[in-house]
C-alpha cells in the first residue's frame, strides 16, 4: 500500500458522495486515450466502449478506512473485496471482456459498453482508468447454467465468480448458457459458432457440459466432446475438459447419490467418466470438478452444504448460490495453477 497526499488526490467514497456525472459519449472511441473517473457516479461507472477486452486500473481508499469490491456487466465478480486503511490508497488492476450480449449468449443484449458497480462494506473509489488490452490471454467458458453469468439473484455460476481471481493480462469470456447440452451448444449459432472464431493461439477453452445431456447416448456424448476439443485446437487454443459440479443429493449414509448427484443420466451414461476418458485419449488437460465438489459437499454434510446451493431459497440442489459459485470458482482457480494452465503470478489468492 502507498500513502498519497490527500489534498492532491481526494478519494471518492459513498459516505461523502461523488457528484453524479453523466457518462461521456465515446461512441467513436478508438482507444486513443484512457477513460477515467469522470465516467463514474457514487455507486457505478459506465464507459461507452465497443465490444472488446479492456484493462481496468482502480485506485481504492480515502480518508476513512474502506473496503471495496467491483462487479461488472451481468453481475460478474471482477475484484474481491479489498481493504484500504484510513488515509491510504490501494491500486488493483484486472482485465475484462465486453461483449453483446453481455451475459448469457442467448439472453438479452444488456447495456452497451462497460459497466462497473462498486460494492463491499465501505466502498471508496479514488480513481479509475480503462484502456484497450494490448496483450491478453482469454479464458473462454463453454458450459451450462452452473457456469454461466446468471442475470439475477440468488443464482450464480462459477464462471461468473472466476474473473475476480485473475489479474491483469487474463480475461474470462463466459459463453456458458443455461439449459445447454453438448448437442444444443454445437447446434446454436449464438454459441459454438460464435465462440470458435474468436479463439486465438494460447487461449484456454474450459468445457463443462453434462447437466443437460440427460438423453444423450454415450457415443454421441463422446463424439460431441471430441468435436469441441478438435474445434479449439483448430484455432490454436488449448482445450480443458471440466467434469460437472455435483448435485447436492445425499444417500442416507451421508454420501452423494451415485446417479443423480454424480451425473449419470437415464441411459446409464456416466458423464464424468466419459469426460475423463476423452481427456486421456485426446491428451487434454482435465479439471475433475466432480471429484473436487463431491469431496467438499460430503465433508460439509447435509446441513452445511445447503449454503453452497439454493436449497434454502429455492429447494434447488443443482444451482449454486453466490457463495457456492465463489467457492467452486476457487477450486477452478487452484486447478488452473496446479496444472500450469495459468501462471501463478496471474491469479489472486485469498
Amino acid at each position: 500500500m502507498r500513502r498519497f497526499n490527500l489534498a492532491v488526490l481526494a478519494a471518492v467514497t459513498l459516505s461523502t458522495g461523488l457528484a453524479a456525472a453523466p457518462a461521456h459519449a465515446y461512441g467513436s472511441y478508438g482507444g486513443q486515450r484512457p477513460l477515467g473517473i469522470e465516467n463514474c457516479t457514487a455507486t457505478a461507472c459506465h464507459f461507452d466502449v465497443p465490444p472488446g477486452t479492456y484493462d481496468v486500473k482502480v485506485l481504492l481508499g480515502g480518508e476513512a478506512a474502506s473496503s471495496t469490491s467491483v462487479t461488472g456487466e451481468t453481475r460478474r465478480a471482477l475484484l474481491p473485496e479489498t481493504a484500504a486503511p484510513a488515509g491510504e490508497h490501494v491500486a488493483r488492476s484486472f482485465t475484462v471482456n465486453v461483449r453483446t450480449p453481455e451475459g448469457e449468449p442467448t439472453g438479452p443484449a444488456g447495456t452497451p459498453g462497460l459497466d462497473l458497480v462498486l460494492g463491499g462494506s465501505a466502498p471508496a473509489l479514488a480513481g479509475v482508468t480503462v484502456t484497450p488490452a494490448r496483450h491478453v490471454r482469454q479464458i473462454f467458458l463453454v458450459g451450462d447454467s452452473t457456469v454461466c453469468d446468471q442475470p439475477g439473484d440468488p443464482y450464480s455460476g462459477w464462471g461468473q465468480q472466476l474473473p475476480q481471481y485473475l489479474r491483469k493480462g487474463v480475461s474470462v469470456a463466459n459463453y456458458a448458457d443455461s439449459g445447454e447440452s453438448t448437442a444444443t451448444y454445437l447446434a446454436d449459432s449464438r454459441l459454438w459458432a460464435t465462440v470458435q472464431p474468436q479463439i486465438r493461439p494460447g487461449d484456454l477453452v474450459l468445457i463443462q457440459l453434462a447437466h443437460n445431456d440427460k438423453t444423450t447416448d454415450e457415443a454421441t456424448y463422446r463424439a460431441n466432446l471430441e468435436t469441441l476439443v478438435a474445434g479449439v485446437r483448430e484455432k490454436g487454443g488449448e482445450p480443458v475438459l471440466v467434469t460437472p459440479i455435483v448435485r447436492r443429493w445425499f444417500n442416507a449414509d451421508g454420501t452423494l447419490n451415485n446417479n443423480t448427484a454424480l451425473l449419470v443420466n437415464g441411459l446409464g451414461v456416466d458423464h464424468p467418466a466419459v469426460i475423463r476418458s476423452v481427456a486421456a485419449a485426446e491428451d487434454v488437460p482435465l479439471i475433475d470438478l466432480t471429484a473436487k465438489t463431491k469431496a467438499l459437499v460430503e465433508s460439509l454434510g447435509v446441513e452445511a452444504s445447503k449454503a453452497l446451493y439454493l436449497y434454502n431459497e429455492k429447494r434447488d440442489n443443482t444451482h449454486t448460490s453466490v457463495h457456492g459459485a465463489t467457492v467452486y470458482a476457487e477450486l477452478v482457480r487452484d486447478e488452473l495453477v496446479a496444472r500450469h494452465l495459468v501462471p501463478e503470478g496471474l491469479v489472486r489468492v485469498g
